[in-house]
């Protein structure tokens, strides 16, 4: 049976103690120059949390009017899940989401306590049932997912936590080799903030200033919004499903076509296989054990098909056994003369993947590399 910790418990049950008298609550964040968190955080509630829909905007720093607020995010100094405010900024508070060392910020803090149930009515949408409950272990899979591929970073930046250690990163010598653009999702956000020298509103005073900001806050919610749905919908469509074909390709790893299971071949369709062949390659015991992963480009009896060198990591551009150097670069007839097997289409010049016409030509480039 799952059993969940004491937090996760307190997190699940957050939708259970809220009560309103079925009019349209308000939740109330801070006024100024806004961030991702709180932009993702009214957007969870607002369109994931039925309690939520519809509900009004203040943004202010005014405690008067906070303290009217149904739900407060991002403000206040004030973490209480029982009073529906969700601050991280008070220095006694050191939250983290289970089994992640990043602090919260406001995001993580109401995924925290309504990601489950955010997960759980996806997950029934997908499967075309009327609830799913929020201890499934598939709902635990997604959470978790969801919280390490798209939360955790707005908490870390929101926090000023590096991806990497500054320390180890100074002691290596490392500089980054080129500007990334700010292509974050804070940046982002950022972006959308006003300028310091846009002109103000022609009339209407500090109230028409406001209103402009807040405009701008509400399309910055609904950008990181449609980037968090999007992630939401991968994972429970697209993601999750893979899991189980990508397990049968793994656990035929003592067929003839696997070499002692270094060749992992799926065939029906390619699937997303990366995140599934790490936990299950981690969970046997077997971690590095898959070199090659054979796929078709698309399922047709005559597609063509990949050749794809497993990474070191996700992430990684660099693959546990690269294509032979010697195919690098190499196209059609002439990547058939030097291999020696006929129906190659190309090879990578960087190694990591190589296609040929044929599933019986790409398992034979996939052997023969392992020999190289």
């Amino acid at each position: 049976m799952l059993r969940l910790s004491p937090i996760v418990k307190m997190a699940e049950n957050a939708a259970k103690r809220l009560k309103t008298d079925g009019s349209p609550v308000t939740i109330g964040t801070h006024n100024g120059h806004f961030h991702a968190d709180e932009a993702l955080a009214v957007h969870m509630l607002r369109q994931h949390v039925p309690t939520y829909a519809g509900a009004k905007l203040v943004r202010t720093r005014d405690p008067a009017l906070l303290s009217t607020c149904h739900t407060v995010v991002d403000v206040s100094g004030e973490y209480d899940p029982a009073a529906n405010r969700y601050d991280h900024h008070q220095r006694s508070f050191n939250t983290t989401f289970p089994g992640r060392p990043t602090k919260l910020s406001s995001a993580g803090l109401v995924y925290l306590h309504f990601g489950r149930e955010i997960v759980a009515r996806r997950l029934a949408t997908a499967a075309a049932a009327a609830t799913s409950a929020e201890d499934d272990p598939q709902v635990t899979l997604v959470y978790n997912k969801l919280y390490e591929s798209f939360v955790e970073a707005l908490d870390a930046q929101d926090n000023g936590i590096g991806a990497y250690d500054p320390a180890a990163l100074a002691a290596a010598g490392l500089e980054k080799r080129f500007s990334d653009g700010g292509f974050t999702l804070g940046a982002m956000v950022g972006r959308l903030n006003p300028n310091w020298n846009d002109p103000a509103p022609a009339s209407g005073g500090a109230e028409a200033q406001q209103a402009a900001e807040d405009a701008r806050f509400e399309l910055a919610s609904r950008r990181i919004g449609e980037e968090f749905d999007r992630d939401l919908d991968y994972l429970a469509g697209a993601w999750l499903p893979a899991r189980e074909v990508v397990a049968e390709a793994f656990a035929r790893g003592g067929d003839a076509d696997a070499e002692g299971g270094r060749i992992m071949v799926l065939r029906g369709q390619a699937v997303p296989w990366k995140d599934h062949l790490y936990t299950l390659e981690e969970a046997g015991g077997s971690a590095g054990r898959v070199l090659y992963v054979l796929y078709p480009e698309k399922p047709a009896p005559d597609a063509k098909w990949r050749v794809q060198c497993v990474p070191l990591s996700k992430d990684s551009f660099q693959s546990r056994r690269p294509l032979p150097e010697a195919w690098r670069g190499f196209r059609d007839e002439k990547l058939d003369e030097i291999t020696g097997i006929p129906g190659g289409v190309f090879v990578h010049a960087a190694g990591f993947i190589g296609g040929n016409k044929t599933f019986e030509g790409a398992l034979a480039m996939a052997k023969k590399a392992l020999e190289d």
